[in-house]
C-alpha cells in the first residue's frame, strides 16, 4: 500500500513538473510515462486518463497550499497581518504553478468537464470557509464589527482574484508576468487587503 502510494505520488509530481513547463493542455500521457521511465500500462493503472491526472495534481496542490494556511498561528496575529500571509502564499503558489492556468479554460474538452468544474468549485468553497472563519475569529476578538462572515469572505476573495486576473492577462496566458508585474500584483493585493479590513472596523 505505501508502495503504491509513493508510486502514485511520483507520478504526480512527475505530471506537475511537466504541466509547469508546458502547460496541461500541450502535454500527454506518453510524455509523462516517458519522463518517468515508467510503461504506459503502469501509468493508466494509477491514472485511467488525462482528467484522473489532472484531479490528482489539483489535490496535490490544493493540499500543500491548505497545510501550508493551516501552520500560520490564526490566535497570535492581527487580521491584517493573517490575510496579508495568506496572500504571500497564494502569491508564492501562483508564481510556481502559473503554467497551469488552473483558473482558466483550456481547449482540452476533457479538462472542461462539469466533474472537473465542480472540484474547482470544492476547492474554492473550502478556501471561502478559512477566510470566513478568520473573519468570524476577528469579531470574537473585536478587531471588526458585526458582518456576514461568509459573504465578506466571497467578496473578499473575488476581489484578490480580479488582480491577479488583471496579471494573467498581462502575462497573456502564455508568457510569464515579469518580476516587476508579479511585485506589483503583490503589492495591490496587500493594500486592498488592508482597505477591505480597515472597512470593516
Amino acid at each position: 500500500m505505501v508502495e503504491t502510494d509513493k508510486k502514485r505520488d511520483a507520478i504526480i509530481e512527475g505530471a506537475i513538473k511537466r504541466f509547469m513547463h508546458y502547460g496541461i493542455n500541450k502535454t500527454t500521457m506518453n510524455e509523462i510515462a516517458e519522463d518517468l521511465s515508467v510503461s504506459k500500462p503502469s501509468l493508466y493503472y494509477y491514472f485511467p486518463d488525462k482528467n484522473s491526472l489532472v484531479f490528482g495534481v489539483i489535490d496535490k496542490i490544493f493540499s500543500d497550499y491548505f497545510a501550508l494556511m493551516e501552520k500560520i498561528p490564526y490566535t497570535d496575529i492581527s487580521l491584517s497581518d493573517l490575510l496579508v500571509s495568506f496572500i504571500e502564499i497564494r502569491h508564492r503558489f501562483f508564481q510556481k504553478y502559473y503554467m497551469l492556468h488552473l483558473s482558466g479554460g483550456s481547449p482540452d474538452s476533457s479538462l472542461n468537464s462539469d466533474e472537473l468544474k465542480k472540484h474547482f468549485m470544492e476547492m474554492k468553497e473550502k478556501n471561502q470557509r478559512y477566510h470566513a472563519a478568520i473573519f468570524e475569529q476577528a469579531i470574537e476578538k473585536g478587531e471588526i464589527g458585526m458582518i456576514n462572515t461568509e459573504k465578506m469572505a466571497e467578496l473578499y476573495l473575488e476581489s484578490m482574484a480580479g488582480i491577479t486576473s488583471l496579471c494573467i492577462l498581462h502575462g497573456n496566458k502564455e508568457l510569464f508576468p515579469s518580476k516587476k508585474e508579479m511585485k506589483t500584483m503583490l503589492e495591490k493585493q496587500i493594500d486592498l487587503s488592508n482597505i477591505f479590513v480597515k472597512g470593516l472596523k
